[in-house]
């Protein structure tokens, strides 16, 4: 029995809905909000110093699923005093790939703290990837400078 011109035209119909989704499956992942997705950082770092000062830490990186630790060390230029230890959380954009996270980030930035206080910073790296964090930081110190950081991925 032949078919008829209705069923026909919805057959097409489906047919043309299923290679329209399947490219929109194949485009979705390839869009900028997908490559570069977000990520939750975790910084634990203990800081000293008088006119220069120095930095270093540990802490996570939980991007797609999955957790990468990483260390941080930096050295600040400017007006420092002091020493304290922070953990900071915040979040990293414009990751493309996990190894953009790695790199020298650059900050201009001041602080104060006696005994405790609440501190936040806003990086940059050469790849594009900004990271902001805040949290708590315990100490005395008084800063007024420019920093470079370094993230390593272990």
């Amino acid at each position: 029995m032949p078919r008829s011109p209705e069923r026909r035209v919805t057959l097409r119909m489906w047919r043309l809905i299923a290679m329209v989704l399947f490219v929109l499956g194949l485009v979705a992942p390839a869009t900028p909000c997908f490559a570069q997705a977000a990520g939750h950082v975790r910084v634990k770092i203990v800081k000293a110093g008088l006119l220069v000062g120095g930095g270093a830490g540990s802490g996570t990186l939980t991007y797609r699923g999955k957790t990468y630790p990483f260390t941080i060390s930096g050295l600040s230029f400017g007006i420092t005093a002091g020493a304290t230890i922070g953990r900071f959380d915040g979040w990293a954009s414009g990751i493309g790939e996990v190894r953009d996270f790695a790199g020298t980030y650059s900050s201009v930035g001041g602080g104060f703290a006696l005994v405790g206080g609440v501190n936040g910073v806003h990086l940059r790296n050469e790849k594009g990837v900004t990271i902001v964090l805040q949290g708590p930081k315990a100490g005395l110190e008084l800063a007024a400078n420019i920093s470079a950081i370094t993230i390593a991925l272990r």
